[in-house]
């Protein structure tokens, strides 16, 4: 009965999700803003969400019910095979007591039960600890009290399952909700935002401007975020526009998006605006500025925007330093590379992972590999999976094969089931003659059904964003691509340029597809 319950669940929240794959535009009607229309409209609007049937009481509980009883039914439950929604119920209160997440006196009032501020408080720390099993545990004791119901507990809730990806059951929680504020529709709309699901933030968004709430300045980043990730500039901009038309442009954190959002679209010289027009700059400006010149191979302007920063008498932060670093490495600055990680330290700022893989990269680019492995082992910190996967792949990119074996190998040791790093491993036993190992780490890889993940890479065209996964021919204009690809390689070849390990990922596919 349970299966067939979540079956039909996760059904009609596929329909759901179908119907909110379709975006509309932001302004898909023409309407004149008059002060009396305005208010005609907020009028209709308010009598159109008093009369709109609302899920009853009971209805939503047994909802809320059957979403937690899913959720423990799950593989990250499967230890506590004897864990059920009874026993999550009763542990509640001793448990989260304990760990002082709330004032124990708190969590009740005059004996009635728990406090609703106080339980939306607890729900969002869980949140923001990404602590599933106590926010579920403070779900149950919402249910349990007829809170569930309540604005900022329900607003609490979609955030709660969010950000421990849980995005499904985000989504069934706002879907309840019997009512709905800014609070709701911004924590919704920034939870398609983590995923990058553009077209259903903007659907959302459609949606939210139709209802009595107006969007405001956290609902604009996060819809600027869901921008960013899938690079959709045409919806960038028009949720620019809608900054302005709303009087945020001028709002510190709404700016830093919008940097941000033009930068990974390509537009440097619309972020470049953003920044200068900036009245109030904090250190988020200067770094996503930074950061996004990285992005581009813009060091020399990356480094000027740093100096400048200095000059203003903002000091520079671990971020500000890896964006740095980025940028040197894009552009094979490995004398400055090494300027500015020095400077790290002299300025009280202590190096971590990622600045490392930063320098590392920069040395195995540039070829010093030997200075780059040197570097790895007198690490004060233990390097991880991704600092030899640097040093993997320029060994790769300058043929030392050797040095990539011993790479590949450490990261193995990290990262046991990494069918990447596999593939890697097996192409260079072969490119040295080492048949036996690579037909071994090939035979392992079929043993265990490891298959490399595809990439990704997507174009937006009109407005809309079309995306491309390695391997897949679903698109059905794919013989028309593939032959505009075979055009560009053939005029890359006459040009004097060879495609970078074209046969390689031939040989990849070939396995992968046998």
């Amino acid at each position: 009965m349970a299966l067939f319950v979540k079956a039909v669940t996760k059904n009609k929240l596929s329909h759901t999700f179908q119907t909110l794959s379709h975006p509309k535009p932001f302004t898909s009607h023409k309407w004149k803003h008059t002060p009396q229309n305005k208010r005609r409209l907020d009028k209709a609007l308010r009598v159109l969400d008093i009369i709109t049937p609302k899920p009853s009481v009971s209805a939503t509980r047994q909802t809320h019910l059957r979403l937690v009883q899913n959720i423990l039914s799950t593989d990250d439950f499967a230890p506590n095979t004897n864990v059920g929604i009874t026993d999550v119920f009763d542990e509640m209160p001793e448990s989260y007591n304990s760990n002082n997440l709330i004032p124990k006196h708190s969590l009740r009032r005059d004996g009635l039960g728990v406090d609703v501020n106080v339980l939306s408080h607890a729900v969002s720390s869980c949140g923001s600890m990404r602590n599933l099993r106590g926010g579920i545990q403070y779900h149950c004791s919402a249910i349990r009290t007829g809170f569930f119901d309540n604005v900022y507990v329900g607003s609490s809730l979609v955030s709660l399952y969010s950000k421990c990806a849980e995005l499904e059951n985000a989504y069934r929680v706002f879907e309840e909700m019997p009512v709905r504020n800014v609070v709701s529709w911004s924590a919704i709309i920034a939870a398609f935002a983590q995923e990058w699901q553009v077209d259903v933030c903007l659907e959302l968004f459609h949606q939210m401007r139709n209802s009595t709430w107006k969007p405001n300045e956290f609902t604009f980043t996060s819809l600027l975020s869901a921008c960013t990730g899938s690079g959709a500039l045409g919806h960038g901009r028009s949720a620019h526009c809608q900054t302005i038309q709303m009087g945020f442009a001028s709002y510190v954190h709404i700016a830093n998006a919008l940097i941000s959002m033009y930068f990974k679209c390509g537009a440097v010289e619309d972020a470049l605006y953003i920044f200068e027009k900036m009245v109030v700059k904090d250190i988020v400006s200067w770094n996503s500025m930074i950061a996004g010149y990285a992005q581009h191979g813009l060091a020399l302007q990356a480094i000027d925007v740093f100096e400048e920063m200095k000059k203003q008498g903002i000091e520079p932060d671990a971020i500000t330093f890896l964006g740095l670093l980025s940028s040197c490495r894009h552009a094979g600055l490995v004398k400055e590379g090494w300027f500015y990680f020095d400077s790290m330290v002299e300025q009280g700022v202590q190096p971590e992972l990622d600045h490392y893989s930063c320098i590392v990269d920069l040395l195995g680019r540039a070829g010093l590999l030997e200075e780059a492995k040197d570097l790895i082992e007198k690490m004060p910190i233990y390097p991880n999976a991704v600092i030899w996967g640097s040093l993997l792949s320029s060994s790769r990119l300058h043929g030392s094969v050797w040095f990539g074996i011993q790479a590949a190998e450490k990261r193995l040791l990290l990262e046991p089931g990494c069918p990447g790093t596999l593939v890697q491993l097996a192409n260079l036993y072969a490119s040295v003659g080492y048949w036996d190992q690579a037909a071994e780490v090939r035979k392992l890889m079929k043993d265990r059904g490891l298959k490399t993940n595809p990439g990704y890479s997507w174009v937006e065209i009109k407005d809309s964003v079309y995306q491309f996964r390695a391997e897949d021919r679903s698109n059905t204009r794919m013989t028309e691509i593939l032959g505009v690809i075979d055009i560009l390689v053939d005029h890359m070849r006459m040009l004097g340029y060879e495609p970078e390990m074209h046969e390689e990922e031939i040989d990849n596919a070939l396995y992968l597809i046998g």
